[in-house]
């Protein structure tokens, strides 16, 4: 029999919730999880696209997962869980004007029935200041940290085709992660990227300059199961890693 206190948090986790996600083994309700959703496309740039696949159809693919998840990690918890929510807001405000939706009070009413923290963030600096120092580091680590955004191999793309068709002027590069600091983390921190691609170079960068494994895909995730809960899921040929 094993002795409670050695029990692993995602054995708890899973137990508590069975589909859910592990989480860090060393998640604390002291420390802070942070998910990070980036920004939709604009179906006026992806109209544009000769090929059968184009991108956010729906605008919430990365609102709905990022709920998805809230949910799981507050069950698993017990809701004893200090979750931060930081959304890329300039990407919401354009789709907003092209749907005729006030999609800004619809994460917004997210916030309000989960009761956890929204940040907004506008660029790149801000959400690297945010994981540096949005709360006392030296006495609240970052447990976990989830992407739901466009990426590739080389940075998360906060606003892909939503100024530019293919292409992303707000970013995460691999190079910008030597800016985040390494105390920010506790130690066992969780880190997932749910965007495409990002365990092709990304994730290897994040462990070097942050000393956290993230978990990344090779090739691409899909978000076409959004509408039914499904959280995101690698498309064929490509794979979770190990």
């Amino acid at each position: 029999m094993i002795s409670r206190k050695f029990i692993p948090f995602w054995l708890v986790l899973l137990a508590l919730f069975p589909f859910a996600e592990k989480a860090s083994a060393a998640l604390d309700p002291k420390d802070e999880y942070i998910i990070v959703s980036g920004g939709p496309a604009l179906r006026y740039w992806e109209n544009y696209r000769r090929e059968k696949h184009r991108h956010d159809r729906y605008w919430g693919n990365f609102i709905r997962t990022a709920r998805i998840r809230v949910q799981q990690l507050q069950k698993a918890t017990d809701n004893k869980i200090n979750l931060t929510w930081l959304v890329y807001r300039p990407g919401y405000v354009t789709r907003a004007t092209e749907d005729g939706e006030p999609l800004i009070s619809w994460v917004e009413s997210v916030r309000d029935k989960y009761q956890i923290r929204l940040v907004w963030f506008n660029t790149t600096p801000e959400l690297i200041n945010y994981v540096n120092s949005g709360q006392n580091r030296r006495q609240t680590k970052v447990s976990g940290f989830e992407y739901f955004g466009h990426s590739n191999k080389y940075c998360f793309v906060f606003d892909y085709s939503n100024h530019v068709l293919g292409a992303s002027k707000v970013f995460l590069h691999q190079a910008d992660l030597t800016k985040i600091s390494r105390k920010a983390f506790a130690r066992g921190a969780y880190c997932k990227s749910w965007g495409c691609h990002t365990g092709e170079s990304f994730s290897a960068a994040w462990k070097r300059t942050t000393g956290v494994k993230m978990i990344g895909a090779i090739g691409k995730t899909d978000y076409s199961q959004t509408g039914q809960l499904v959280l995101p899921f690698v498309s064929p040929g490509g794979r979770w890693p190990s």
